[in-house]
Formats: structure tokens, C-alpha cells, sequence
């Protein structure tokens, strides 16, 4: 893996890494307080959780494979 391409992915996982935490608190608030409904928090639920995805997806392409 180039430099570049190894930097790219380390500056995404940090946005992602963000979201995720930010979509975390957001979900948590609506459920608390009340103010959300079940679809919305369900909506959001789902975006973090693709968010997630993509997370484990992009280490997934920074640790290289051993072959035991």
C-alpha cells in the first residue's frame, strides 16, 4: 500500500470515526429526551451502523494479511 493511499484512509477513518461518535450522542439525546420518534432514532441507528461498516472495512485495509 502506497503512503498516500495508507494517509487517505487513516484521514477517513477519523471523519468516520467522528460521525459515528457524534451519530452515538444525537441517538442517545432523541431517546432520552423524548423529542426523537422510533422511526427517526431507527434511521439513525442504521446510518451509524453502516458507518461502522465502512470503519472496520477501511482497518480491515490497513492491517495486512498473515497467513498462519
Amino acid at each position: 500500500m502506497m503512503e498516500d493511499e495508507e494517509s487517505t484512509i487513516r484521514a477517513e477513518l477519523v471523519l468516520l470515526r467522528l460521525e459515528h461518535r457524534d451519530l452515538d450522542f444525537a441517538i442517545s439525546a432523541r431517546a432520552e429526551s423524548g423529542r426523537g420518534d422510533h422511526l427517526t432514532i431507527q434511521r439513525l441507528k442504521k446510518k451509524k451502523l453502516s458507518i461502522k461498516d465502512r470503519i472496520i472495512q477501511l482497518e480491515d485495509r490497513l492491517v495486512p494479511d498473515i497467513i498462519a
